[in-house]
């Protein structure tokens, strides 16, 4: 899927989709833990599905 038509999801539904909670994704953001690409839009705080999916893949084992 191309990232321009790939939907951005919230906050929240992309804590949910890590399986963490909204607080702990901002942190990671606001400290730059972990590179998941936030994008700004507004005052929003949105995600590509993409960039979380790489983000799991990079830290399981097979």
């Amino acid at each position: 899927m191309s990232l321009i038509t790939e939907p951005l999801l919230d906050r929240k539904a992309a804590a949910k989709y890590l399986q963490v909670s909204p607080g702990t994704l901002s942190v990671w953001d606001c400290t730059k833990r972990y590179n998941l690409r936030p994008i700004k839009v507004g005052r929003s705080v949105r995600y590509r599905k993409c960039d979380l999916d790489r983000f799991l893949e990079e830290r399981t084992e097979p």
